[in-house]
């Protein structure tokens, strides 16, 4: 495996200042660097991109195809509930992709409990907090190795 990218989606830009009781206190910088860290020690090179807007996610998701990015961990935030365009976009690439997110969505609100992205996800890792993108980078790890 040569590259993951790292996918976050909207209002993941504040981690660690919005709502620390949910979310915690560790930066998106920090998530990144750790994560940046994780792939070196396994000789895999981590991309991150972060972004409000769903057009900028599309494209980045296309491209990670097109540059043949061996796994995408990916946050999409709010999207996950109604964004049948990045939905879309996943299903139209080749890469494998798990879906991360740090709270438990099904504790919380109604509408946070349906994922328009899962049907498409190689596997979703929920409620587990910042090892949940740990998580996910030794999923992909494990399944491309799998296919070697």
């Amino acid at each position: 495996m040569n590259k993951i990218l790292l996918l976050n989606g909207p209002n993941l830009n504040l981690l660690g200042k919005r709502e620390p009781d949910v979310y915690g206190s560790t930066t998106l910088k920090q998530l990144e660097e750790k994560i940046t860290a994780l792939g070196e020690s396994n000789n895999i090179e981590i991309a991150c991109f972060q972004s409000n807007h769903e057009g900028e996610i599309i494209d980045k998701l296309h491209e990670a195809n097109e540059i043949g990015v061996d796994g995408i961990i990916f946050n999409p935030g709010a999207f996950t509930h109604y964004s049948y365009a990045i939905r879309d976009a996943i299903a139209g690439i080749k890469v494998p992709v798990v879906e991360v997110h740090i709270s438990n969505v099904h504790s919380r609100e109604t509408f946070r409990h349906t994922s328009v992205i899962a049907p498409v996800a190689v596997g979703q890792i929920v409620g587990l907090g910042m090892i949940g993108y740990e998580l996910a980078f030794q999923a992909l790890k494990e399944r491309v190795k799998g296919r070697e």
